[in-house]
């Protein structure tokens, strides 16, 4: 087997175009890690983040862009008992999935879901671990909740919508067409509302407000969404695209008992991913295989076009997962 392999890096901070493809050596597994031969490979915000140089990796971390794959276990390393060379898996990357083979934790790692294609998996980690893990595990959501996602029409939006729908959440969603709005009441948002033509804050306050809102849009977005949530509603913030800083009124905040949280995922220990990865086995895993829930894909690029992935991506017209095609 060959020493090296091809991959994707970043060859210096800009636009799609600085992605190119070069030779790396393989991966070693470390003491607790598996080596996947990859599949595919998703495109998230984040690489693009990466790419233009506002999101650094972790210390320790591959430079190489690429947060999530699906692929075959090649290789394991000391003390993993969990999987076995051939396994396939779809895992969370600490980083380097633009590439034929990557190295990652073991506990980081998922099965297959049953009758789901290798594409499909490659789908499912980075939405998956954020949506499960800031909408459920941090903000909380109960059934009967009324709950708000921006970007509906987004890998985190489709993902939201559909397990908060299936969990007994009734679901609101922003998306800037026509189309992507009828993309989230098909996945089962009750209302889905064209941010161009109508105002969210307007719609959630006359149905009470919201319980809970996901946002990864910030910037003005922040009062507004403090206006749309109920007494005692919580918001969560995953990401900032129009921008984290603005001036916000904390009195509603401590009037009506709102709290305001957030995380982002790559920068937490590995401890606490394993953790999570354990309560989607337990918990999303059989919705994914019994197809209560699932990946709504995009379009699929080969590796060599990873600056066309992005540039599609940033375009803002894609609905659901933007996937590369490696192995």
């Amino acid at each position: 087997m060959s020493e090296t392999m091809q991959a994707v890096e970043i060859t210096e901070a800009g636009g799609p175009e600085v992605l190119k493809l070069t030779t790396r050596p393989r991966p070693q597994p470390r003491a607790g890690e598996v080596v996947i031969r990859v599949a595919y490979a998703g495109v998230n915000r984040p690489d693009a983040l990466q790419r233009a140089g506002a999101y650094n990796p972790p210390p320790g971390a591959s430079d190489l862009p690429g947060l999530e794959a699906s692929g075959e276990v090649s290789a394991i390393g000391d003390g993993v008992s969990d999987w076995s060379v051939g396994d396939k898996v779809c895992a969370l990357l600490p980083g380097g999935g633009y590439a034929e083979y990557v190295a990652t934790p073991a506990a980081h790692c998922l099965p297959i879901p049953d009758g789901m294609g290798m594409a499909e998996a490659a789908c499912l980690p980075e939405t998956y671990f954020t949506v499960w893990s800031n909408v459920f595990q941090r903000g909380g959501l109960q059934a009967g909740e009324q709950f708000l996602v921006h970007g509906g029409s987004s890998g985190i939006g489709t993902t939201a919508i559909q397990l908060a729908h299936v969990l007994g959440a009734r679901v609101f969603a922003t998306a800037g067409t026509d189309e992507k709005c009828a993309k989230c009441v098909e996945l089962g948002a009750e209302r889905a509302i064209n941010y161009r033509d109508e105002d969210f804050v307007e719609i959630l306050r006359a149905e009470g407000g919201a319980n809970l809102i996901l946002d990864m849009v910030g910037g003005d977005y922040i009062p507004r969404n403090v206006r749309a949530l109920a007494d005692d509603g919580r918001l969560v913030q995953i990401a900032f695209l129009s921008g984290p800083k603005v001036e916000l009124n904390f009195a509603h905040v401590m009037m009506r008992r709102l709290t305001i949280t957030g995380s982002t995922l790559r920068p937490q220990s590995d401890l606490a991913k394993a953790r999570i990865a354990d309560a989607l086995r337990r918990d999303v895993w059989p919705l994914l295989a019994a197809a209560r829930v699932g990946p709504v894909m995009d379009s699929t690029y080969p590796l060599a076009d990873a600056a066309k992935a992005h540039a599609h991506m940033e375009s803002s017209t894609h609905i659901g997962k933007i996937v590369l095609k490696v192995g």
